[in-house]
């Protein structure tokens, strides 16, 4: 039976396969700064970030500013990101979203896990995005569909709520490697293990994973 220690061990070697195969992983949202990057992640919620990134740059580009966001029309808002599934309700959130940052804080995103998780729309899984990500602040482990599907055939966690899974992960994996850990699992769900047909033969880390009956 794999002892804790022996976990550990594992997942630090998962990690430094990961990194090998991904050298460049990063978010793949795209943004040129922390607002943009908060509301993206708001956007990505049962989303494609491919499809996320397709409308964000006319909604960017239109609204520069947390203010810009709390003045416009919230029909206006709906139509840049219509394409992205509950829009109404997304657009909602934004919208009281950026109120909040220009009324409480000055229109700059805070950089503490309790601030940003009062704000609409904004779990812990986007703050833990937007600290990772924006400011390089290791709050926690971003767990999304792919992190959890994947550390739970890794045998890293028997858990499906998000919480519990990321005090899993963060149990395993050192403070360091804890922003860039959900880049790499969804690069390697992406690329390799997929959730039907995963490519054994070809992953980096097979070594490490129960799949080969050593765990």
């Amino acid at each position: 039976m794999e002892t804790l220690e022996d976990k550990k061990k594992r997942t630090r070697r998962i990690v430094a396969g990961l990194r090998k195969a991904f050298p460049d992983v990063k978010c793949s949202l795209g943004y040129e700064n922390p607002l943009q990057l908060l509301i993206a992640t708001i956007l990505s919620a049962q989303c494609t970030d491919e499809r996320v990134n397709a409308v964000t740059p006319a909604l960017f580009a239109r609204y520069r500013t947390a203010q810009d966001f709390a003045d416009a029309p919230v029909e206006e808002i709906e139509g840049f990101i219509r394409s992205t599934g509950f829009f109404r309700n997304k657009a909602k959130n934004i919208q009281a979203c950026c109120e909040r940052l220009a009324r409480e804080h000055g229109g700059e995103v805070p950089r503490e896990m309790e601030a940003l998780t009062r704000l609409a729309g904004v779990g812990r899984k986007t703050a833990n995005v937007v600290l990772g990500n924006a400011f390089g602040i290791a709050s926690g482990v971003v767990v999304d569909t792919h992190v959890r599907r994947i550390s739970n055939r890794l045998g890293l966690t028997r858990h499906q709520d998000p919480e519990k899974i990321e005090q899993d992960l963060a149990g395993l994996i050192p403070k360091k490697d804890w922003v860039d850990f959900s880049h790499l699992l969804i690069h390697h769900g992406r690329r390799t293990c997929d959730a039907r047909r995963p490519d054994c033969p070809a992953c980096p880390i097979s070594k490490d994973c129960p799949s080969n009956g050593k765990y």
